[in-house]
């Protein structure tokens, strides 16, 4: 799949055209070796190209991006020598990781942690996350402890969610507008589960889905896996391009539509009721699954709540909207707790796709989540408060130590979508991590490869010491020589 869709065929092998395809227009310009093989080992790391898939034989690549075989050789040996494939006489060469790295998307689960190149502890400004509201777990632990015990009468299988999980989960989404059956509800591990088993219950590979761009790198990466062709719509700092989303959606008639409306993911946006009700009628005329990912919707900072999407369409004309959420964000991402709301018929289907992977969830996590989920609208005030006051220090610290950069600064949601001015953030990505901090690179959240280079992502989760002293040593490595000369034997991080 060409085009920022990630390449994994039956027979584990990528054609040239392909992978020409994935290159960015730049490399296609002047093809030079270390430039080609810094732009495929970057495919690498972001998983636009599986590993241990077959990279093209280099007089076919050579053709493809318009170079020559000693520069397709030259790239090659580099990403030889760094560890990013392998070769064996009469089999070709094919994609691999060095020693120590993590595959695509798992380091950013692990954070920074360890430490600097000078002993510094590290410093994580890559997850948007809280630790646990301050005695909310303790309290909901021990709420839940009693209850256990009756609930360990039973098998403790529970593939739909707890009963009284399910409810609450149903009376939310009611109080918030949008009248809702606990059969409705299924209660999943995590939004990522919950995206995934839509994904898979309504795609198939080669289908189209259309997607913001940029957009949530781990939704991305559960498109890619599926080996879907995506389409995009931009968001910017200023909102949606509603225009060019409704002719697109016309034109391509994608099977499934992604979306996060409410403090978009990465750039803070809040989508308009207007363009809401345009979203909405464009999907149902198209006849295009529109799945809306609310994980971020409590995190009102400067607004009111948004009420969910589905709530906006006439009495029966939501029944194409499928909305998921969970307590990550407003809680705890150690809680794998997450949920899908959408029709009866197809909570019963996605039921029965969760069973082939994991049967239930943990009884134990999901009273926890009942009793957080209950005390919601008396403890997330105190969040929100706390995640305006670290707004606030980051946006002071960018002031002081990087003026130059830019930024809005969004009505809620957990991070500032930053403009560096250049096109660096790999690069400042790599001298980031020799100072141990680990940053969100802004390719990562874009469809396209090679897009967003000039943005980071910096959530403003940390407490305020810890932005200033992580945005200080940004200040640092992105003063001390950025751009980097391209390299593909320099250790760094993978986002």
């Amino acid at each position: 799949m060409a085009n920022g869709r990630v390449v994994q065929t039956a027979d584990r092998t990528i054609g040239s055209r392909q992978l020409a395809a994935l290159l960015p227009a730049e490399v296609l310009a002047r093809p030079g070796y270390r430039s080609l093989a810094e732009a495929v080992r970057t495919l690498i790391l972001d998983g636009r190209i599986a590993l241990h898939v077959r990279l093209p034989a280099e007089r076919e690549l050579a053709e493809a991006v318009g170079a020559s075989r000693a520069t397709v050789t030259g790239a090659y040996d580099l990403l030889r020598e760094s560890g990013y494939v392998r070769s064996r006489r009469g089999s070709g060469t094919w994609t691999e990781l060095p020693d120590g790295h993590r595959p695509v998307g798992a380091h950013a689960l692990v954070g920074a942690g360890g430490y600097s190149a000078d002993g510094e502890p590290g410093i994580d400004l890559a997850i948007a996350a809280m630790g646990a509201p301050h005695g909310a777990l303790a309290d909901a632990l021990s709420w839940a402890a009693p209850r256990l015990p009756d609930a360990a009468r039973s098998p403790g299988y529970h593939p739909f969610g707890l009963p009284d999980l399910r409810t609450a989960v149903a009376e939310r989404f009611t109080r918030r507008g949008l009248p809702t059956r606990p059969e409705q509800i299924l209660v999943t591990s995590g939004a990522q589960q919950a995206f995934t088993l839509v994904v898979s219950l309504l795609c198939r590979a080669g289908d189209r889905v259309v997607t913001e761009n940029p957009t949530y790198a781990n939704a991305l990466d559960a498109l890619r896996h599926a080996r879907l062709r995506t389409g995009s719509i931009a968001v910017s700092d200023t909102g949606w391009d509603m225009e060019i989303a409704e002719s697109m959606l016309r034109q391509t008639v994608p099977r499934l539509a992604y979306a996060i409306p409410d403090f978009h993911n990465p750039t803070g946006a809040l989508m308009p009721e207007d363009q809401r009700l345009r979203l909405l009628a464009v999907t149902r005329r198209t006849g295009t699954w529109l799945v809306v990912d609310e994980t971020i919707a409590d995190i009102a900072l400067d607004v009111p709540a948004p009420a969910p999407l589905a709530s906006l369409a006439p009495r029966g004309g939501a029944d194409h909207v499928v909305t998921i959420g969970s307590l990550s964000k407003t809680h705890w991402g150690g809680l794998r707790v997450g949920w899908i709301r959408a029709t009866a018929k197809m909570i019963t289907e996605l039921t029965a796709l969760r069973v082939s992977a994991d049967m239930t969830g943990s009884v134990l996590d999901q009273l926890v989540a009942l009793r957080l989920l209950d005390g919601m609208d008396r403890t997330l005030p105190a969040r929100l408060d706390q995640l305006r006051e670290r707004r606030a220090a980051l946006v002071d610290a960018l002031g002081r130590h990087t003026p130059e950069w830019s930024w809005r600064i969004p009505p809620g949601g957990l991070s500032l979508w930053v403009d560096l001015g250049e096109p660096v953030s790999s690069a400042l990505a790599e001298r980031a991590a020799a100072a141990g901090v680990h940053i969100g690179r802004g390719a990562r959240f874009g469809v396209d490869p090679g897009t967003f280079e000039h943005r980071l992502r910096l959530p403003y989760t940390l407490p305020a010491d810890r932005l200033d002293e992580g945005v200080r040593r940004l200040a640092a490595a992105f003063h001390d020589g950025v751009p980097l000369p391209p390299s593909v034997d320099r250790p760094h991080w993978v986002a």
